[in-house]
């Protein structure tokens, strides 16, 4: 294994601290409409889903998150009026889950708040990726 040089390094410790920001803004505008950061995620990723559905199992995947401790959120935001769910009409073993108008609403403020701050991520990863990418083929 090659010692990374001094500009990769310096580009992994921008990229790790552009995210840590990202993220704590995240939080910030979450809490404001009375979220956590992973109820957030699993509303996102609700309203993000094919037709505004989704099962335990398939956000386990995209949350990175144990079948059980996603089936517990699941739970909470329910209990919070913020998720329902309902039978599969194809399969009655499956519950899909789907967001309430109350859980629409805080997701879509959250989205809305974090407009500029994902552009501007985006425009910092690009910029990173493309000095992985020089220090890379160096």
């Amino acid at each position: 294994m090659s010692t990374p040089d001094r500009d990769e390094l310096r580009a992994a410790a921008t990229f790790r601290s552009e995210l840590r920001r990202f993220l704590r803004r995240s939080e910030r505008q979450a809490a404001k409409v009375g979220l956590t950061p992973q109820r957030y995620d699993l509303l996102l990723q609700l309203k993000a889903a094919p037709g505004g559905q989704s099962t335990v199992t398939e956000l386990a995947g995209l949350l990175q998150l144990r079948q059980t401790a996603v089936t517990e959120l699941v739970k909470r935001a329910q209990e919070a009026g913020l998720v329902q769910r309902r039978r599969s009409d194809s399969d009655g073993r499956v519950y899909l889950l789907g967001l309430t108008e109350e859980g629409d609403r805080r997701v879509m403020q959250v989205f809305h708040a974090l407009r500029a701050e994902r552009v501007a991520f985006a425009r910092a990863f690009e910029e990173l990726s493309a000095r992985f990418r020089a220090t890379s083929v160096d």
